[in-house]
């Protein structure tokens, strides 16, 4: 079977099964099985696949169908413009997250500063800040060992040295204080989140997605844990449901922080909120 051919009847499996990205889906995955990239797929689609292709690709479309994340598939997710490994340990890195990366940078001067980056998990938040200021120095801290392991080999194979993580809870494996910036992706969703019976949720870890108080306890509990390890003039920005921006501008403004404000996805949703300690 022509390689064009696999990838049309891949798609259409895909688009029956659900996938709201089938054309997307199939070819990254086929890209996957042939170690090429999409120009290569369709300058030479007229080629025909072995049966070895053929085998591994199907497998990967049946799992696909039945709901399993690409990313996990394939072991792999673009972040930031990055490269990052992925694993069913982990959330799998999303484009929406690239906001409280882009509000980060913003409040950092390019000269030497440190951060810190909790629930961490593949390191891409850390990671695609490090790539960013390299006179900085990143932390990133997450309770799963796994989630650890996998962030520390993503900053080998992106040589990003500047960059280092470790095991802990939140702010449980600190020895100091002083920091210029500290930001967070903390679990956000309630028990009862709809979402969680969703796409590709479905199949991610629930500690890292699901938190107490309708889902706002984790993210009250870092406005007020932060607020002592902040520098004067340090910025605290927290990623957050589209629905929760009220929320948690007021623990911000009740704990004391400065220039509180929140910023939009590319959807226009509020998705990350902060604020500075004052000076």
């Amino acid at each position: 079977m022509r390689l064009d051919t696999l990838l049309t009847s891949a798609t259409a499996r895909l688009l029956h099964a659900g996938s709201p990205s089938a054309r997307r889906d199939a070819e990254v995955l086929l890209c996957h099985v042939l170690g090429v990239g999409r120009t290569w797929l369709y300058t030479w689609g007229d080629r025909s696949a072995d049966t070895f292709t053929r085998a591994r690709f199907d497998a990967l479309v049946a799992a696909r169908a039945g709901g399993q994340p690409v990313a996990y598939l394939i072991g792999e997710r673009e972040f930031w413009g990055l490269p990052l490994l992925t694993a069913p340990s982990t959330l799998i890195p999303r484009p929406d997250t690239e906001t409280l990366v882009a509000a980060a940078l913003a409040r950092m001067p390019a000269h030497e500063g440190h951060l810190l980056d909790l629930g961490t998990g593949t390191g891409a938040v850390a990671l695609a800040v490090a790539s960013e200021r390299p006179g900085w120095r990143v932390l990133g801290i997450d309770l799963n060992p796994d989630a650890v392991r996998l962030a520390q080999r993503n900053a080998r194979r992106l040589s990003l040295s500047n960059a280092r993580f470790v095991v802990g809870d939140w702010f449980a494996a600190l020895e100091d204080s002083g920091w210029a910036m500290i930001v967070a992706n903390p679990p956000y969703l309630a028990a009862d989140d709809p979402h969680l019976e969703r796409g590709d949720v479905r199949f991610e870890p629930r500690g890292a997605l699901v938190a107490g108080e309708a889902g706002l306890a984790d993210l009250r509990h870092l406005v007020e844990a932060s607020f002592r390890l902040l520098l004067p003039g340090g910025w605290l920005l927290l990623e957050h449901g589209a629905e929760q921006g009220a929320e948690v501008r007021e623990a911000l403004q009740t704990c004391g922080y400065e220039a509180v404000m929140s910023e939009p996805d590319l959807a226009g949703h509020e998705r990350v909120s902060l604020g500075r300690r004052s000076a």
